[in-house]
């Protein structure tokens, strides 16, 4: 929904870049031609309010419009929907003048009711809407009104360093189309989008992919800040999930661009097109990291004990996985976001595989194997349990990790399960907290972290993004402390002790953080350079026909 606000991802994300400003593209840009592009999935649904997974996002930022965008090598606001904006003295009210002239992909005029109905949908007392996941950036704001046909205020409750952002990050919606629709209409604004944004929404075929076809209305094409941006006639976004047919589709043309983790580009990328017909290219960015864990269903008695958490940590074998599966390029993730971020705490260390650390733990908690089966158990509320829990997987490839965790587990009385599971039924049973343990990755989101929406316990209520169901009222303190801090030092030193008091904690058992982003691409695609500071710039790039 927001640009702010990526929510879930299967697999380490790129960034696919939305800012602009002048003179970030190029002059010899052409305009034209079908991109194709590799999703990785097709999303839940395409509804912009109810939408959840990083593949909705994705479709959201080609279709959609906020009031402003960041500029990707300076990560500052650029003007978008808004044409200019103005700041109370005090913090408190943001008022945005709406851009002349702004059509609908319906052709119907965007107005200032439509903004001011965006963050009212969100808000709903009701969650009318099915928008608790992005509730938790909005709270403090008190409300919207219209204060002209071509203004509207934003009025916040109390000062909170990240109130300007989520208000002009806010992405706009027609209320004439998502404010009351039938049932019926419900489920066809499941299977479509309509925004205001450089690119229509043409069709879904969910063997095919999405189509889109570039939007001559939108109002960017007569701004100087977007001359050179959003080049493609046309985009298909695929599904292909397969990293290896991924590959091979790039170097027949089938694909032009697809991101990569550091296994694909050091060992399915080495065929003879690779330099020639297509290119691989690795690279470092100031952007936030997204990072893959696995989650412990908090609800669940298994895993109620901390201790328990730690010795399942403590099996992990991530340094054997980053030299066999990432080629020793990613770090060991230690905290509950990416640890190259300031606001990560650099005394946090990363829990190392150690079974016998591991056995001493489970065996403090009164785990032992009492009937020779090889498995760990325990009498739990007068009946024998045995330490066996499954793992749901919606990522084939990742399979992998988890079964070397699954050997390593098993040698000390550890029973562990892997199910892969269809992505819409996975994100179904989060939503219900149908789970033992999960593995799923969160993508970058901000540079300035805002981690109510997945640790706070008031996150977990309404299918929130809190679905594990972590609560430490400590936490829940400092994290409403920090969102009201201005003074960033000392922001980052609430949210630094928050950080490794969530580590402390063991809710996740995070995986990797890695200074590095990889992707592929044709040689019919070009590009400015290889990557902004903040984004690849996917949005400046332009198809030699």
């Amino acid at each position: 929904m927001s640009r702010i606000s990526l929510i879930a991802a299967i697999i380490f994300t790129i960034q696919l870049g939305v800012g602009s400003a002048q003179d970030l593209g190029s002059p010899n840009a052409k305009k034209g031609g079908t991109f194709l592009y590799n999703l990785g999935a097709i999303p839940t649904t395409l509804h912009p309010l109810t939408g959840t997974d990083a593949y909705n996002q994705t479709v959201q930022d080609y279709t959609l419009d906020s009031l402003g965008v960041r500029n990707p090598d300076t990560y500052e606001w650029v003007p978008a929907l808004a044409s200019s904006w103005e700041v109370s003295k005090d913090g408190k009210t943001f008022e945005f003048t709406i851009r002349e002239g702004v059509k609908w992909h319906d052709g119907k005029p965007l107005v200032a009711e439509d903004v001011k109905f965006s963050y009212d949908a969100i808000v709903h007392p009701q969650n009318k809407y099915g928008t608790a996941h992005l509730k938790p950036y909005y709270e403090d704001i008190e409300k919207v009104e219209v204060t002209a046909p071509n203004k509207v205020k934003f009025f916040a409750k109390q000062p909170n360093y990240n109130n300007f952002n989520v208000a002009i990050g806010l992405a706009i919606l027609p209320k004439h189309i998502y404010e009351n629709p039938t049932k019926e209409q419900e489920k066809k604004l499941n299977k479509t989008i309509i925004g205001s944004g450089p690119y229509k929404f043409v069709s879904l075929d969910r063997n095919k992919g999405l189509t889109f076809k570039r939007n001559p209305d939108w109002w960017g094409n007569n701004i100087e800040f977007f001359k050179h941006y959003h080049n493609f006639d046309q985009i298909i976004m695929k599904a292909v999930k397969d990293e290896t047919i991924e590959v091979t589709m790039l170097e027949k043309n089938e694909l032009d661009f697809i991101g990569m983790n550091a296994e694909v580009f050091h060992k399915k990328t080495n065929g003879p097109k690779f330099g020639k017909s297509v290119h691989k290219i690795k690279y470092k960015s100031q952007a936030a990291r997204g990072y893959g864990f696995l989650g412990f269903n908090l609800k669940e008695p298994l895993f109620a004990e901390k201790k328990v958490r730690m010795a399942m940590a403590h099996l992990m074998n991530r340094e054997f996985m980053n030299e066999k599966f990432l080629f020793g390029e990613s770090e060991l993730a230690t905290g509950p976001w990416y640890k190259q971020s300031e606001y990560a705490n650099p005394d946090v260390k990363p829990i190392t595989f150690d079974p016998k650390k591991a056995t001493e733990l489970l065996a403090d908690e009164g785990w032992r194997d009492t009937d020779g089966d090889q498995i760990l158990d325990k009498t739990i509320k007068g009946e024998k349990v045995k330490f066996s829990f499954t793992i749901l997987e919606p990522l084939p490839d990742f399979v992998k990790y988890l079964t070397v965790f699954k050997e390593d587990a098993k040698k000390v009385g550890v029973e562990v399960n892997i199910k892969v599971v269809e992505w819409n039924t996975f994100l179904k049973l989060l939503d219900e907290r149908k789970f033992q343990a999960m593995r799923l990755a969160w993508g970058p989101g901000a540079i300035d972290i805002e981690p109510k929406q997945i640790w706070h316990s008031s996150s977990y209520a309404n299918q929130g993004s809190n679905f594990i169901g972590y609560e430490n009222s400590k936490v829940d303190k400092l994290i409403d402390k920090a969102r009201s801090e201005f003074d960033k030092p000392k922001r980052v030193k609430i949210l630094r002790e928050v950080y490794k008091i969530i580590a402390d904690d063991v809710p996740y058992i995070f995986f990797f953080n890695s200074p590095f982003s990889y992707y592929g691409h044709t040689s019919r695609l070009k590009r400015p350079k290889d990557n902004y500071n903040y984004t690849v710039g996917l949005g400046y790039w332009w198809l030699d026909k």
